[in-house]
């Protein structure tokens, strides 16, 4: 059966994930040209530019917690971080993630960890790609676990509760290794040398209620933009975050889309049409998409110009 699989796989041309990037691209596209004529209406006036303010504010200070929830992760790993360093670099490499292929600010913080940047010395390959690839997987789960927010939803509430179990030490080392091996030749590692080392016999409970705490943190940024565009009467909050949180998730793990561009604007369109019309729904999802992106400007700006004067008080010295 596997082997069928992997067959119709290579039949796919450049991979299927490329293809549901491009074709999500298309339909993004497609409805901004179907709804062109009505965006400059629906347009935010000068409260709903003080919202999106507050929104690149949110959004930053959400970059600041995963950099910490990385932190987090590092640490449950037997690990010792430089808190600082480590934020800074996380800020520095995220804007990485826009270039084509969506890996590189992963490349970067393995070299982090490798040289030992982020960390208090130098962190051997296994170890550094488990620390690399387990940040997305607890922050997909506190994503997941969030759309439960939202109610039954018809059993979705229910079925994204399963991926909890994606965390325990016995599903934890085969969900790694098989992201190993998807992802170490494309970070420049050699596959057969990248062998998952032993993981903690715990739960890892603090890095999953960081990862909720990060999400909400964007969240927070997504309804700044809710409330700029005076949506918030659509639905509840509840409704509000299960759609975000299941679109973001898509936008994360579906590999090829950089920064999950044109994924995450999709699936909120499908999930959030059934209580807003499609207009409205793509003025939001712009309005967000153009917050976080700033964010994550300013953030890798920031730490440059942090690493540049630290620079320059060493030389004065």
């Amino acid at each position: 059966m596997m082997q069928r699989l992997r067959s119709a796989w290579a039949w796919v041309p450049s991979g299927a994930a490329r293809w549901v990037s491009v074709l999500s691209f298309g339909f993004l596209v497609a409805a901004l040209v179907g709804h062109g004529r009505q965006m400059p209406g629906l347009a935010p006036d000068l409260h709903g530019w003080l919202w999106l303010m507050l929104g690149l504010g949110v959004s930053l200070l959400s970059l600041s917690m995963s950099g910490l929830l990385w932190g987090i992760g590092l640490s449950w790993l037997g690990l010792a971080p430089r808190w600082q360093t480590l934020v800074l670099a996380y800020l520095h490499s995220n804007a990485r993630k826009y270039l084509p292929g969506g890996i590189w600010h992963l490349v970067s913080r393995l070299q982090q960890l490798r040289q030992g940047v982020a960390v208090a010395a130098p962190v051997a390959a296994p170890l550094a790609l488990v620390a690399v690839l387990l940040d997305p997987i607890v922050a997909a789960v506190s994503a997941l676990l969030l759309v439960s927010a939202g109610g039954l939803q018809g059993g979705l509430g229910l079925v994204c509760l399963l991926p909890l179990l994606l965390l325990m030490p016995r599903w934890l080392t085969p969900a790694l290794t098989w992201l190993e091996r998807r992802k170490a030749t494309a970070l420049g590692l050699d596959p057969l040398e990248t062998r998952v080392p032993e993981l903690p016999p715990t739960y890892p409970l603090l890095p999953l209620l960081a990862g909720v705490l990060f999400v909400l943190l964007r969240f927070g940024a997504f309804m700044c933009c809710v409330m700029a565009l005076d949506l918030e009467a659509a639905m509840g909050w509840g409704g509000w975050l299960a759609g975000f949180a299941l679109a973001w998730t898509a936008g994360l793990v579906v590999p090829g889309a950089p920064a999950g561009l044109g994924v995450f604007e999709v699936v909120l369109l499908l999930r959030l049409g059934v209580a807003l019309p499609e207009a409205p729904l793509l003025a939001l999802a712009i309005s967000y998409r153009l917050v976080v992106s700033g964010a994550d400007l300013l953030g890798a700006l920031l730490a440059d110009a942090d690493q540049r004067g630290r620079g320059l008080a060493r030389l004065r010295n």
